[in-house]
């Protein structure tokens, strides 16, 4: 079976330089089946004309002007099926992440070594996985292809490709942008935009539960709180 994953993040300059306390980088994907991909595009593409929004859409867009869009935004993606349509996110606290311990002293290359993580373990035997990245200039050349090439060698029963696509016209990663961006807010204790609050509480109603970690097995939203100690 094929499948597609769009991949977003966010705060991912805490890798270079970490700050005290919760503050968290999150890097997340949404997971379709490939055959669904048009009907998807077409269902976001019919929400953005009822709501007349153009341009990019994006968690920092949330405004009361738009609120309504996503609000209709999550619960589209809330009532399908897990089968079909699902989305994982990793949380990572920026005073743990250590470079020296996790990428011989690369933050750029530990950044890629937890998408690794965020996408190996949804990675099954027998399929075809085309993975799209956001765009982005990198220190070191050919960061996606050696991603690519470890995702295959852990997994060689099935096909994985990466490629990176520019966010903004990709309406794919930007609802990965939107579903990071609420995980993030909740995480965050944050409650200054009365619009982002409604949204992330609407998440929390169509998926009947608070956003927070969850097991390994929670297929819908899947929250991976990584603990650079280990433990349960």
């Amino acid at each position: 079976m094929d499948f597609e994953v769009y991949c977003d993040e966010s705060r991912q300059d805490l890798f270079h330089t970490p700050l005290p306390g919760e503050n968290y980088v999150l890097i997340g994907g949404v997971w379709l089946k490939a055959d669904k991909r048009s009907a998807y595009k077409a269902a976001i593409r019919a929400l953005r004309e009822k709501h007349h929004v153009g341009g990019e859409f994006a968690w920092n867009r949330v405004s009361p002007s738009r609120v309504e869009f996503y609000l209709d935004l999550v619960r589209f993606f809330c009532r399908e099926s897990p089968d079909d349509l699902r989305f994982r996110v990793i949380v990572l606290r920026s005073d743990e992440l250590n470079a020296v311990h996790f990428a011989e002293s690369d933050n750029e290359l530990m950044f890629y070594k937890f998408y690794y993580q965020l996408l190996h373990h949804w990675i099954l035997d027998c399929n075809e996985y085309r993975i799209f990245l956001d765009a982005k200039t990198n220190r070191l050349h050919g960061r996606q292809k050696t991603l690519e090439r470890c995702l295959s060698s852990a997994n060689l029963l099935s096909k994985v490709t990466v490629q990176a696509l520019p966010s903004h016209e990709v309406s794919l990663i930007q609802l990965a942008d939107v579903l990071i961006g609420a995980v993030g807010y909740k995480l965050h204790g944050l409650n200054t935009s009365s619009s982002k609050v409604s949204v992330v509480a609407e998440l929390e109603k169509s998926l009947n539960r608070a956003l927070g970690p969850t097991p390994k097995s929670y297929d819908k939203l899947n929250i991976f709180r990584f603990k650079s100690g280990g433990g349960w």
